[in-house]
């Protein structure tokens, strides 16, 4: 028997990998199926935030079609109603991950917490004989160590589920990917948003797709290099402390989000080597300093992202079905969904080729136009090959394309094999135009 701690993407991929190979493979969700199943993703993060941004997004587009006399009203909605609904198709996902898992022969046990010290692994309190261990019990919001965290009224990613009345001034603590696509949420919806960045907002994008979003959450008040000092209240919060630049500041607030990364669920690991922040230290292979104990997923560390969760899920099960085969952290592309899907993959460097043009008008943008926010395309090409070496595409499929071209990147394309490209019109994908164009302008330089 093989043993999967943790029903999350890298889990769930890993279980069913090795179920189909025939193994017999008994995963361990301490949750139950319907807030368990499917992990971080499908219960406080992707999911949920895909659900809210959907509306979000229809609710800007009414505004704004209102604003220009095109429709008579911009519709209200129900804040309880909406978070009601998207547990109930959360939970509808759920059903079909378990059965999904079930029919490719895993044995799944809610319920039950799983443990492992060195090579010994536990069920509940029960031990059990286990050919190999795959850990993927995940990861947990990081509370920071502010006076007044346990107030009613400050939430993290995991409790915020349970609000039910749209927060009038709502405080994001944190400034990263989470933060501000709940800032353009909340924003979206009506409330007052002011977001508390300790150093920088989105520090680490770059700087044309970073403008991006800066433009589309231009109604949240972001505050940098600033410190939390504190929350305000007696029962119920009704302030957050900050300190910046020497002085300390209160901003009212009847709600808190704090969203200030993750930390790895590993406290029911021992005797495996960690690293300082508590992450399960691994190898390429995913193999664990014990032999025959595997990690993977956010209890791995970073970057925290289901699609290389379940890829390392695969590499794992693959290892141990004797498939000698390696994680590639090379050319992964991420996405940040505000008015548009911000996405990119790869960088460039100072020797590189850059180019970046505003988005073309398409579905879903073409009443951008007026506003000035059609999205941004971006490309970054070695200039003796035209090689590829990173993409920003901002727009309603901006996901989907970074996507396809790490896919391609891997592989080594250049702009100009996009002579040959035809694409699909009318189409919101500016990249495709943008190497064609790089591939012109780099062939004229080598003429010259």
């Amino acid at each position: 028997m093989i043993v999967v701690l943790g029903g999350g993407p890298a889990g769930r991929m890993a279980a069913i990998r090795l179920a189909s190979a025939k193994k017999s493979v008994t995963l361990v969700e301490p949750k139950g199926k319907e807030a368990g199943i499917g992990g971080q993703c499908l219960h406080f993060g992707c999911m949920p935030v895909c659900a809210l941004n959907d509306l979000a997004r229809m609710i800007v587009l009414a505004r704004r079609l209102h604003e220009r006399g095109m429709t008579d009203t911009v519709p209200k909605f129900n804040f309880g109603k909406v978070m009601d609904e998207t547990l109930a198709v959360q939970q509808k996902i759920a059903g079909i991950l378990d059965h999904e898992t079930r029919e490719a022969g895993v044995t799944v046990v809610y319920g039950k917490s799983g443990r492992v010290d060195g090579r010994r692994v536990f069920i509940g309190d029960d031990e059990v004989e286990a050919e190999a261990v795959i850990i993927a019990t995940g990861s947990r919001p990081n509370i920071p160590k502010i006076p007044g965290i346990d107030l009613s009224g400050v939430w993290t990613p995991h409790t915020l589920w349970g609000l039910r009345e749209l927060p009038q001034n709502l405080v994001i603590v944190g400034g990263s990917v989470m933060a501000a696509e709940f800032a353009y949420i909340f924003a979206a919806f009506g409330s007052h948003v002011t977001v508390l960045a300790r150093s920088g907002f989105l520090k680490d994008l770059d700087r044309h797709l970073r403008a991006v979003a800066i433009k589309e959450l231009d109604d949240v008040d972001i505050r940098e290099g600033v410190a939390t000092t504190g929350i305000e209240g007696t029962n119920r919060v009704t302030g957050v402390r900050f300190a910046a630049g020497g002085n300390e500041e209160i901003t009212g607030a009847d709600a808190v989000l704090l969203a200030a990364g993750l930390v790895p669920n590993s406290e029911m690991i021992t005797g495996i080597e960690k690293g300082r922040g508590g992450e399960i230290v691994v190898n390429d292979r995913m193999q664990t300093s014990v032999p025959g104990v595997y990690a993977c997923g956010d209890v791995a560390g970073a970057p925290y992202l289901t699609p290389v969760a379940r890829h390392e899920g695969i590499v794992a099960a693959d290892n141990i079905l004797g498939t000698e085969r390696h994680m590639d952290y090379s050319r992964i592309p991420q996405a940040i969904y505000l008015a548009h899907d911000l996405a990119f993959c790869g960088a460039g460097n100072e020797r590189s080729a850059a180019l970046a043009l505003p988005g073309p008008a398409g579905p879903g943008t073409f009443w951008s136009v007026p506003y000035g926010d059609t999205g941004l395309a971006k490309i970054f090409a070695n200039p003796a090959t035209g090689e590829i070496e990173g993409m920003c595409a901002a727009g309603p499929a901006g996901g989907v394309i970074a996507g396809y071209l790490a896919f391609l990147m891997r592989r080594h394309i250049t702009v100009h094999d996009f002579e040959e490209f035809i694409e699909v019109h009318p189409s919101t994908d500016g990249v495709y135009g943008l190497a064609k164009y790089a591939s012109e302008i780099l062939k004229k330089q080598e003429r010259n």
